[in-house]
């Protein structure tokens, strides 16, 4: 009887290693193929959220995709959650009424019906964001619609026509969105420019930074969420960064970086090695506060024309301390630095931002003004004569590159980006503009400007009739 008991223990042990090593060759010959991801639908979610899920999730599956891996659907929210509307809304999407609609789709029944808008805004965030959506609120960031017509010549004097402020200029500031023919005005939309004013009254997207539908805080805080605007000759803040050695450090460690650390508690030191754009402008460190306000922790407006404090910028005076902020920006250094080099680096800016105040700038803009009150130089429209360009690029590419380089510490755009570049247009600027002033003679004003066909009616949904 034993024997027989050994007999067969040994026969059901070479049957198990046969099928397992069957098992074996059969999983080396598939390959590493990825496990399809199964999302669960809660229970508690209402029924016409089921159908949103279900129906994109056939429809969109790129979007489903992001949706499902994000934080938002770990917490239970949802596409009915963002997107609901009221059936008042003015941007109430009336083509997807006719989802519902759908006999051959399973989701596709009046039973499911709700109304959706497309655009969802910082109001809808705030519900569960409130913190996040008033700091916003209050930023540049939010309000640039509101600057950029104040200050600037290619609005203000239609020096580009409509198409190219939809793809360009908007693409980045904001639209104001507007409806035609029951749909979305493709002139306002799509759009996720920091300052798009929304038909709720709130200014701004979330998704300029936290790209839809993951809405991913890592994303957030990685240097090329920023670098998307803040890029080019005339604001490279993302090339000034990668060529700093914050920058540097950045290149070389950050695949090593806990970039999915909870809000509030990414920490130098712990978290990553090398502060980017969000470390030292937005997220907490040390006893300095986390805030969507990126207005906060400067002490200069180093895009201006001229350097001012931020409370002093006219067109959108900062409610801040100029003197406090420093301080705050100058904590957020010490969590890696120490006082004398933090010290030390601030006092090297406000030396920068001195000289090309008073070498640069204040010079030539008041030899420009001096051509405009004389009539040589036709202050109508800008940009038609060369001096105008000169003394706009002086101030708003080289002139930005100058500081913006020296506030990063980016040694090659303070100096051969920056104040170099200064130099030169600096000569050929006063060089062309006393010439003028010395023969009394009106400066060549172009006849043919391309596509100056801009409206400049500064839109009445941010400045009233």
């Amino acid at each position: 009887m034993k024997k027989l008991i050994c007999y067969a223990a040994l026969i059901l042990g070479l049957t198990g290693l046969i099928m397992s090593g069957a098992h074996m060759a059969h999983a080396q010959s598939a390959g590493n193929l990825p496990k399809v991801k199964e999302f669960r639908i809660e229970r508690s979610m209402p029924p016409q959220a089921v159908a949103c899920i279900e129906c994109h999730k056939q429809e969109h599956p790129g979007l489903f995709g992001d949706w499902a891996y994000s934080r938002h659907a770990s917490a239970n929210v949802t596409c009915y959650d963002c997107h609901k509307a009221e059936e008042f809304d003015p941007d109430v999407s009336k083509q997807h009424y006719k989802q519902y609609e759908r006999s051959e789709v399973k989701w596709g029944k009046r039973e499911y019906k709700v109304p959706v808008a497309a655009a969802v805004t910082p109001k809808d965030c705030s519900r569960c964001h409130p913190d996040e959506a008033k700091q916003y609120s209050q930023s540049k960031h939010a309000n640039t619609i509101e600057i950029i017509w104040k200050i600037d010549p290619w609005l203000n004097n239609g020096m580009n026509s409509d198409f190219e402020r939809t793809t360009g200029c908007f693409h980045c500031h904001g639209t104001v969105l507007k409806m035609k023919d029951d749909t979305l005005d493709p002139q306002t939309w799509p759009n996720t420019g920091v300052g798009r004013l929304n038909f709720d009254g709130s200014k701004g997207s979330c998704t300029s930074c936290h790209t839809r539908h993951r809405f991913s805080v890592m994303e957030a805080r990685k240097p090329e969420a920023c670098g998307q605007c803040h890029l080019g000759p005339d604001h490279p803040q993302i090339e000034i960064f990668m060529e700093s050695k914050h920058g540097d450090i950045y290149t070389a460690f950050g695949d090593t970086y806990n970039w999915n650390a909870a809000p509030g508690t990414w920490t130098p030191g712990v978290d990553y090695r090398a502060p980017t754009c969000a470390s030292c402008h937005m997220s907490g460190s040390g006893s300095v506060m986390t805030s969507h306000d990126v207005t906060e922790r400067l002490a200069w407006e180093t895009q201006a024309p001229l350097t001012i404090r931020p409370e002093n910028f006219k067109p959108f005076p900062a409610k801040v301390n100029h003197e406090v902020e420093r301080e705050k920006m100058k904590v957020v250094c010490m969590q890696c630095h120490g006082k004398v080099w933090t010290d030390g680096h601030f006092v090297r800016l406000d030396k920068n931002v001195k000289e090309y105040n008073e070498v640069y700038f204040k010079p030539a803009d008041k030899i420009m003004k001096d051509l405009w009150s004389k009539g040589l130089v036709d202050k109508t429209k800008m940009f038609d004569e060369e001096l105008e360009v000169e003394y706009y690029e002086l101030w708003h590419h080289e002139g930005r590159r100058a500081r913006f380089g020296a506030a990063m510490m980016a040694p090659d755009y303070a100096w051969w980006h920056g104040f170099y570049e200064c130099k030169k247009r600096y000569v050929s600027f006063m060089e062309k503009a006393q010439d003028l002033i010395k023969h009394n003679q009106k400066a060549y004003k172009a006849a043919e400007f391309p596509n100056a066909t801009g409206d400049t009616t500064r839109p009445k949904e941010i400045f009233g009739e």
